[in-house]
């Protein structure tokens, strides 16, 4: 059915849930998988005071590292279920247009994610990544909660 699962991960507890479950899932349907974690842009003027204290090189650096930190547990997933796994770090202020191009640019057919559940103001001030790939893209997403 499915031959290539992408898998976003912010490295919450949730999309962690999600990895190992879209691990199985992979292994089940004999499919490999792509890891995509995306980082946030550096911005001089901005309301994340990590940016604030950090030059961008050290805001970059550190963003890459937990990137890498949450591929590896994904990576390491998929090696012990002897799935096959890409890994990918991405740069953009958009996640859900990163998650989709690198979907239709690696020729996935289904995205897996984690969906945190957020609804009322919290959900209109933090918006929703996953609710954005839903409506944006045409390739299948699975949702995971």
């Amino acid at each position: 059915m499915f031959k290539h699962l992408l898998l976003p991960t912010d490295g919450s507890e949730l999309s962690e849930a999600a990895i190992r479950q879209g691990v199985r899932f992979a292994k089940e349907s004999r499919a490999r998988v792509t890891g995509v974690s995306v980082t946030q842009e550096f911005h001089v003027l901005t309301f994340n005071t990590a940016m604030i204290e950090d030059t961008k090189q050290v805001f970059l650096a550190e963003c890459r590292d937990q990137a890498k930190a949450n591929l590896a547990r994904l990576k390491k997933a998929a090696d012990e279920e002897g799935v096959l796994c890409d890994i990918e770090i991405v740069v953009s202020d958009h996640p859900y247009q990163a998650i989709i191009r690198i979907a239709e640019s690696k020729g996935c057919d289904l995205i897996m994610m984690a969906s945190h559940g957020r609804h009322g103001v919290q959900a209109v001030l933090l918006g929703s990544e996953t609710q954005k790939v839903l409506v944006h893209t045409r390739i299948p997403v699975l949702v995971y909660r």
